[in-house]
């Protein structure tokens, strides 16, 4: 859809865009077709689209061979997305942060114009659930890249940016402004997209490097107080750590030797 396509397409309907949500629609083509060539989606794959807005990307997707599956937390989006001829996807009216039992882990693409506010949370929640995705692809504000590809030792940097790097080779694909959208927010967009390595990822990763950072400004065993003792020291000689370091300090790589070290020792002794 272009601009013309959806301001038409939202008087038509009377749609008034919540800010609540975070409702800005997408409606430059060359970046619909930038986002699908970046998803590199293959015949038959699961893909879940997280805010599909008037569905201006979700008709591109209907138009492959794959079996797809909407999040939209607007029920009344949600229902003409439904109602419309040219979507052939299955649309869940739910707030994705509360939505269970979606068959997370069979989705092969991940897709989603994450809204500011929620985005760290959204993608905790996809990296926790969607453990078997090959491919992230998100429409994010430009200022929140910081959180996402800040380094250690810098005031940006925390989970978010540590479960991205672990999760694989990440490329911030293109800068979008804010003409791309109806309404135009003032701020600059960026589609980054992550694609994953061979590290094992699952839900207890994410807790665990959530947990690291529960105290920051702390030594980082504060934060790790609820793991075995004897399982922590011997990570922290094999990483040879400091007694005093803190989890900024850390590069993600250290975070997952640490998940590796001290969760299989927990398992070794019956804990998990």
């Amino acid at each position: 859809m272009n601009r013309e396509a959806t301001v038409t397409y939202i008087k038509q309907h009377g749609i008034l865009p919540e800010s609540k949500f975070g409702q800005n629609f997408l409606c430059d083509e060359a970046v619909i077709a930038s986002i699908i060539d970046t998803a590199g989606i293959k015949q038959g794959d699961r893909v879940l689209e997280i805010g599909p807005g008037i569905g201006a990307l979700t008709r591109e997707l209907s138009k492959l061979d794959v079996s797809l599956v909407c999040v939209e937390i607007d029920k009344r989006l949600a229902g003409l997305l439904r109602d419309d001829p040219e979507i052939d996807a299955e649309v869940i009216d739910q707030d994705y942060l509360k939505l269970k039992d979606y068959g997370a882990e069979t989705f092969d693409v991940v897709i989603s114009n994450l809204p500011y506010y929620v985005m760290t949370d959204i993608m905790k929640k996809i990296f926790a659930e969607c453990v078997n995705a090959r491919k992230m692809v998100y429409m994010v504000e430009e200022d929140a890249l910081d959180r996402i590809i800040a380094s250690s030792r810098t005031k940006q940097y925390g989970p978010l940016s540590v479960l991205c790097s672990i999760y694989g080779d990440l490329e911030v694909v293109t800068r979008v402004p804010g003409t791309s959208f109806v309404p135009a927010p003032r701020t600059t967009s960026a589609v980054i997209s992550l694609e994953h390595g061979s590290n094992l990822y699952c839900r207890d990763l994410v807790v665990f490097v959530d947990r690291c950072f529960a105290m920051r400004r702390k030594k980082l065993k504060a934060s790790l107080k609820c793991y075995d003792a004897q399982a922590i020291d011997r990570a922290y000689e094999e990483l040879d750590l400091n007694e005093n370091v803190r989890a900024e300090e850390l590069e993600p790589e250290a975070f997952l030797k640490l998940y590796n070290d001290i969760i299989n020792a927990k398992s070794q002794r019956g804990i998990l």
